[in-house]
């Protein structure tokens, strides 16, 4: 309960992205279920464990969250443009 209550960490935000479309029960199971892996992996491999952060899915797929918050925008009536930062 504690992994997918950090709101930092890539155990919660697989949690909060499952439970929406499975429910919190069955995310709660799949979170455990990726939790024994990793505690394999890291006994058996003898590597420390690496969060993959809370914005895991944003950085594996810029695209589909910038489609996803633009759904949500129209959906409040909002209209947004995504313009790249300048470096």
């Amino acid at each position: 309960m504690v992994a997918i209550r950090n709101k930092d960490s890539y155990l919660g935000a697989f949690f909060r992205c499952l439970a929406a479309r499975r429910g919190g029960k069955r995310a709660l199971v799949a979170v455990m279920h990726k939790l024994v892996i990793a505690i394999w992996h890291v006994l058996h491999d003898h590597e420390p464990y690496r969060d993959l952060g809370a914005d895991h899915f944003t950085r594996r797929d810029p695209e589909r969250a910038m489609r996803r918050m633009l759904k949500e925008a129209n959906s409040l009536s909002l209209t947004i443009r995504f313009e790249p930062i300048a470096s």
